[in-house]
């Protein structure tokens, strides 16, 4: 054993060890990048100092309302500088950010604040009456407190009906004491799932994952300093794919955008000299799609990072004349979002258009902070290097969630084997390469949103016309993907696509209805499973 058997003397301490954390990032950033723009959006322009000012106040004000360490504070905000800003300033009061996804319906908002047990919630004020509505249907705990966050530049003042945000920030101490995690391990962020079974469940990230996940995202990415980072993915998705935690790092400039359109994005480019950002395969064709007015000159590469479906070869071959690199990214809510790159190789330059397509549509490899990354048999063998044994994509490393909030059950069944089972199921190239067939749970992705089949069968299910039904993805040029519903009604009974339309469109959010009813038979295996594989073929051409 030799030397390395005495341990004497060498222990931990507060001068060789200190938990990991992003908030690290901005702490930093303030007294390294002090005088440079951190945080963008039409007139407001926020120094690194400046930012730290003000999540230095939320925290503080958030303690004022009785925000203690452990406690929940939720957002339902869309990618302006209060939800930025909430990412470092509510874990900086020591508390849990849940930041809730703005178009869900009124029923699963209730049942987050509920499950979830926010203390405080920061709200836009479009998006007050949601959040009136989901805190009066509330079946379990107590209602949030909510503090409104105005937004004049997109037409929304201030209502007076709550405390407002800024204000709030003005009477908080600039000198507070940020309350830093003793435990790397400890919760920083609550992320709910689109309920692919159900309720959806609460994934909890902590501290160590979030910042591995910045470091590795950025030898992924090729990053330099001082990058311009543009909030297309809602920061509400896996904490926009921890991006905003990233940032300070580099003394980057974070400019966020409120409204996804395609002239948005070409001013953010054309104005900021936007460098990276993210999106699913629609953003990338409203790019392409951009009206000549729309589109601004530029004469930089803008780095892409697509997810939520592989981009079709003809959106790629498109795009990227257009002065775009895309690279495919994998992940789940439950892997605090990206964890595979489909990293290019050199000897792949030269490929036809078509070829070269059909490579950047691969799923990839594991990013540097993962440590295992695999496609496994139901016996959890690996499946060959073949491009033809199908398998469950499995994934081992730091960026893996802690568990599911309040469900060991399912925690445990996620975890069975010693690895995050993802439900996706793949096969591997003969490089490693993994590439996605199917999803198991046959989760619907539209304009980058998951979509439960099971969620959207269970509502037309309550229809009194309807005996049976299943729902299915149906490809769909502007969003990916959209709901395909396939419906046996009752002996006698009768209705229209449009009658069923409209009954889901009252119980679901708008990117969950159907936008096609097919009137059939259902296919079935003799022992009464719909068989969806024949269902998915028809959806091609309905």
């Amino acid at each position: 054993m030799g030397w390395l058997a005495d341990e004497t003397g060498l222990g931990k301490s507060a001068a060789n060890f200190v938990p990991l954390t992003p908030l690290s990032h901005l702490n930093r950033a303030a007294d390294v990048f002090s005088d440079r723009v951190a945080v963008v959006y039409g007139s407001h322009r926020k120094t690194y100092a400046e930012y730290h000012e003000r999540v230095t106040r939320l925290a503080s004000a958030l303690a004022g309302m009785g925000v203690r360490p452990g406690d929940v504070v939720a957002t339902l905000l869309p990618n302006v500088p209060a939800q930025a800003e909430a990412h470092f300033g509510v874990p900086a009061a020591g508390a849990v950010l849940n930041t809730i996804n703005t178009r869900l319906d009124v029923d699963t908002v209730a049942y987050i604040f509920g499950h979830g047990g926010a203390k405080v919630v920061l709200v836009d004020t479009a998006l007050l009456p949601l959040a009136a509505a989901a805190s009066a249907r509330m079946t379990e705990g107590t209602p949030p407190m909510i503090v409104e966050v105005a937004d004049p530049q997109a037409g929304h003042p201030a209502t007076g009906d709550y405390a407002e945000y800024e204000a709030m920030l003005a009477a908080a101490d600039p000198g507070f004491d940020w309350i830093m995690p003793e435990d790397e391990w400890e919760s920083l962020a609550l992320n709910y799932t689109s309920g692919t079974t159900g309720r959806p469940k609460g994934v909890v990230y902590h501290h160590r994952g979030a910042y591995l996940m910045t470091m590795g995202t950025v030898v992924a990415w090729r990053m330099v300093l001082h990058p311009v980072f543009l909030t297309i993915v809602p920061l509400f998705h896996c904490n926009g794919w921890c991006h905003t935690w990233m940032m300070p790092m580099l003394g980057g400039r974070l400019v966020c955008c409120r409204d996804i359109t395609a002239a948005n994005i070409y001013a953010a480019i054309g104005d900021e000299g936007v460098t990276h950002m993210g999106g699913a395969p629609i953003v990338l064709n409203a790019i392409i799609n951009a009206k000549p007015a729309e589109r601004r000159d530029f004469a930089h590469v803008v780095e892409v990072f697509t997810a939520g479906a592989p981009p079709p070869a003809a959106t790629l071959a498109a795009i990227e004349p257009l002065g775009f690199n895309v690279t495919q990214v994998y992940g789940l809510t439950e892997t605090y979002g990206h964890v595979t790159e489909c990293l290019w190789r050199a000897e792949w330059d030269d490929l036809e258009p078509e070829d070269r397509a059909a490579h950047k549509a691969r799923t990839g490899v594991l990013m540097p902070m993962m440590e295992q990354i695999t496609v496994v048999t139901d016996a959890g063998e690996e499946v060959a290097r073949d491009a033809a044994h199908l398998g469950e994509i499995v994934i081992r490393g730091n960026c893996v969630m802690k568990g599911y909030y309040r469900n060991p059950e399912a925690t445990a069944e996620a975890f069975a084997g010693g690895w995050f089972r993802s439900g996706d199921i793949a096969f591997r190239h003969e490089d490693g390469y993994i590439k996605i067939t199917d999803r198991a749970k046959d989760i619907i992705i539209s304009g980058g949103e998951n979509v439960s089949s099971v969620e959207v069968e269970g509502v037309l299910m309550h229809h009194p016309a309807v005996s049976l039904c299943a729902v299915v993805a149906k490809p769909d040029e502007k969003w990916g993907e959209v709901p395909c519903a396939f419906v046996e009604l009752r002996d006698g009974a009768e209705a229209t696509e449009e009658d069923l339309i409209a009954f889901a469109r009252a119980r679901l959010a708008g990117f969950k209805t159907p936008k096609t009813v097919v009137f059939c038979e259902l296919p079935k295996t003799s022992t009464g499973k719909i068989q969806k594989f024949e269902l998915r073929a028809v959806a091609k051409m309905a």
